[in-house]
């Protein structure tokens, strides 16, 4: 049974965060003296309302949180920071559209970074800077940072942690998932303040460097420029965005298990890892010979733009410096292939997952074995350990509902006259949360020509891709909905 009491008090809690963000929001609106002041306040006096309203609702709950109740928990929460979220771009007049702000807000905190801005440049520094962090806070989770805080209320968390955290298995690095989501956390926020103060020491202005840090990290893509990182046309701030979105497109229990426990060997062990940065660098390599063979590029720049964008996409950032739209066009499927592969569970990254990938070659590869002998028993098995019958279930399954999913998404956005590769790429980038799509979707181009009734499905795609499916997926079956 649905607990309604407790859900409400989660949801108001939740609430208080995004409280507490729109007031950090106020002070760089008074640093930077912009017109962003009374606006937030509207903000902060509504979601404080609300906020109340759910505490209030949620007095006496009893503290048992289930798995319908996680799921229904992480889904609301995503819709009620968007709902919530798009206040300051609506009241302060710069986006006037429900629609685009809406859309806007969903797109940074399910870390899709896809915009209906055509001058990005136009908005006041603290509109800037609350993209960015939408990006932040959404791309490690909203559920999942609240984990860390839950334990204070005398609530435990493993549901929301378990409907919240990507990919097909969840690597505890510590008994109590509070003390696992405040030691993530801190992983998340060295490398975002890592890489702000190498960005800053190349030369990028302070804010910027925040800001690309938090959409870095995150995985977002939400730039304070419309060119994005082209804009700065530094060769050394393109490497160290192309190193961090690498590395935030690793699995971070393998980050802490492999770095701050010793235990390196977790890093050569990894199934998931070693399949990440194959395809990343024999993609790489493929365009990047290309990009030299066919369009004249140098060497070192044809190889720059390639790892630059295939670590855009693969890890779902979305930040570019070139348009690839122009390249040749047999750079097309490779591109669309990773932003479908993914990079690795349990990142910021969406997409397939690499591990979902490799579970499935191993698989086929297992079949292939079966055919030339019959009797044999090939095991499944990842990290050197046999893969269980229920993983192996939920693999197919997510990759046959993924693809379901971006067949939907390209019908309907096709219905609306969007043309078919156009409508291909900007269902699979929402899916994936990708960002640009190509040709009038791409890196140079917004997605405000689309038509309202796509931004909103767009949206709906968005979330769904960015909690693995089935987490909102369940909620339209009448199974969730019964008493037992």
């Amino acid at each position: 049974m649905i607990n309604i009491r407790l859900i409400s008090r989660i949801l108001g809690l939740l609430l208080v965060i995004e409280l507490l963000l729109f007031v950090m929001c106020m002070a760089v609106s008074v640093y930077y003296r912009d017109d962003m002041i009374m606006p937030l306040a509207k903000s902060c006096a509504a979601t404080a309302i609300a906020s109340v309203i759910l505490l209030q609702i949620g007095k006496k709950a009893k503290n048992d949180i289930n798995k319908k109740d996680g799921c229904l928990i992480v889904t609301l929460v995503w819709l009620l920071f968007s709902a919530f979220g798009m206040l300051p771009f609506y009241l302060s007049g710069y986006m006037p559209s429900v629609t685009n702000c809406f859309f806007e807000t969903m797109s940074g905190f399910t870390t899709t970074g896809a915009s209906i801005l055509d001058n990005i440049e136009s908005l006041p520094p603290t509109l800037l800077f609350w993209r960015s962090l939408t990006q932040w806070i959404g791309g490690f989770g909203i559920v999942f940072f609240t984990l860390a805080f839950l334990p204070i209320f005398g609530m435990g968390g493993m549901q929301l942690f378990a409907a919240e955290t990507t990919g097909i298995t969840h690597n505890k690095i510590h008994p109590k998932v509070g003390s696992t989501a405040k030691r993530l956390w801190s992983i998340y926020l060295v490398l975002t303040v890592a890489q702000a103060v190498i960005m800053y020491l190349q030369g990028m202005p302070a804010f910027d460097s925040v800001c690309h840090a938090m959409t870095t990290t995150s995985t977002g893509g939400y730039s304070t420029k419309q060119a994005s990182i082209a804009y700065y046309n530094s060769p050394g701030i393109e490497y160290t965005v192309i190193i961090f979105m690498i590395l935030s497109g690793i699995n971070f229990s393998i980050f802490y298990l492999s770095i701050f426990k010793g235990k390196i060997k977790e890093m050569y062990k990894d199934t998931e890892l070693r399949y990440y940065f194959v395809t990343l660098s024999y993609t790489t390599l493929v365009i990047a010979g290309i990009l030299h063979l066919k369009s004249g590029l140098p060497m070192e720049e044809a190889f720059r733009k390639s790892l630059f964008q295939v670590a855009s996409l693969q890890t779902s950032t979305g930040f570019a410096t070139d348009e690839y739209s122009l390249w040749p066009q047999f750079t097309w499927p490779l591109l669309l292939l990773i932003m479908v592969v993914g990079a690795c569970a349990g990142s910021t990254a969406g997409g397939l997952k690499c591990v979902r990938l490799s579970i499935i070659i191993k698989v086929i590869k297992n079949e292939l074995i079966r055919v030339l002998h019959p009797n044999a028993v090939p095991a499944t098995k990842i990290n050197g350990e046999i893969v269980k019958p229920n993983v192996l279930t939920h693999a197919v399954a997510f990759i046959f509902a993924y693809f379901i999913l971006i067949f939907i998404g390209w019908a309907f956005f096709i219905n609306f006259n969007v043309r078919p590769l156009d409508a291909l790429f900007i269902s699979v980038s929402s899916v994936s949360n990708v960002g640009p799509a190509i040709g009038e979707y791409g890196p140079s181009f917004s997605w405000n020509a689309l038509p309202d009734a796509c931004k909103w499905f767009s949206s709906l795609l968005m979330l769904i891709g960015r909690l693995e499916i089935f987490t909102v997926l369940m909620l339209f079956t009448t199974y969730f909905w019964k008493k037992h």
